[in-house]
């Protein structure tokens, strides 16, 4: 081997990370038996950041751009290694890449239902799905907190630890907050703003922003559907107040609006009252009121309540035929049995 060839293998002229793996989030540079020369060429490209780490302990951070590496670039590492003004020989320390890259499309879930304190049904087990994108902003923190020496640190990793985070934020912050789950959950826009706002928190710790998250669907368990009906029919003897059967009646309503779109005649035949700000409940409610009244006059002290047993027992009829989805059967159901009680 000629003496070009082992000064070479020996000493860095340049470091740099060419990012050649897809989701790669931390790299360390090779230097195996290798050093750095004084004024060598640190470059580090957009959405990049390289760390000096001496013994385990961070240095000197670099953003984007190409630095001359000399003891006036590297000022904790010289103060680190007691360095005079001027170091004349090469030396050594690792040098890490961090990739501050949004990683978006990223898919979270609940891969087992969270239980969350809910201050209308006291407890509730809910699952949702959704999307969120995050990156890397300190450098510093996420090597401390979560990457740490190992040669390469990847998406796939940095994700098992923030799906731990992400649920237990969730239960957290949706079991302390004012804001009646059903009414979230009838709204997941509202439940997303809650759960991201705690969240961001929470990343920050380790060196990460969330750039967006989003809930894309929200469910209950089969047997919490089927305990939340018993309440509905208690109701008719005074067991649910009028504020919690129109809490579930909003969640009702919410869950059936992609059913009715699917069915011949359903929102296109309500188009027009949900256009005027109306709900699914209360446009049914007020087509059954209009068609299916009675024709007759009967007294007044016991019209009203007629008129609503004869709504639910044609409204059943309907779904008997067909006529209607079991979605929109709930929704007007509920709104019919909230005037029934008052």
């Amino acid at each position: 081997m000629g003496i070009g060839s082992f000064i070479k293998k020996q000493f860095i002229d340049v470091l740099q990370w060419n990012e050649d793996s897809e989701g790669v989030l931390a790299w360390r540079y090779p230097m195996a038996d290798q050093e750095i020369q004084n004024g060598g060429q640190l470059v580090v490209r957009e959405s990049q950041v390289a760390v000096f780490v001496n013994e385990g302990q961070v240095a000197d951070v670099f953003g984007p751009g190409t630095h001359t590496l000399t003891t006036r670039t590297l000022p904790v590492l010289t103060n680190l290694k007691n360095w005079d003004k001027l170091f004349d020989s090469p030396f050594k320390s690792d040098v890490y890449f961090f990739s501050t890259r949004v990683q978006t499309g990223r898919k979270w879930g609940t891969a087992q239902p969270i239980t969350i304190r809910d201050k209308d049904f006291d407890m509730v087990r809910v699952r949702a799905f959704g999307m969120y994108s995050y990156r890397v902003t300190n450098a510093r923190a996420f090597f401390t907190e979560i990457s740490g020496t190992r040669e390469i640190y990847t998406r796939d990793e940095v994700e098992d630890q923030l799906r731990g985070i992400l649920m237990a934020t969730m239960a957290s912050s949706l079991g302390a907050s004012q804001v009646p789950f059903l009414d979230m959950a009838a709204n997941q826009a509202l439940m997303a703003q809650q759960v991201k706002g705690d969240l961001t928190t929470a990343f920050a710790r380790y060196g990460i922003a969330l750039d967006e998250f989003n809930v894309a669907s929200v469910s209950l368990p089969e047997e919490l559907q089927a305990a939340l009906d018993e309440r509905i029919s208690a109701g008719m003897k005074g067991g649910m107040s009028a504020d919690k059967m129109a809490g579930f009646t909003k969640y009702q309503v919410a869950s059936s609006i992609p059913l009715a779109a699917g069915n011949e005649g359903g929102l296109a035949g309500i188009g027009a009252g949900l256009g005027a700000g109306m709900t699914v409940g209360q446009v049914i409610g007020q087509t059954l009121g209009s068609t299916l009244a009675p024709q007759a006059a009967a007294p007044a002290a016991a019209a009203a309540e007629d008129s609503i047993e004869a709504r639910l027992e044609k409204l059943k009829g309907l779904l008997d035929k067909g006529l209607i989805s079991a979605a929109d059967y709930d929704s007007s159901k509920a709104e019919l049995l909230k005037k029934l009680i008052g």
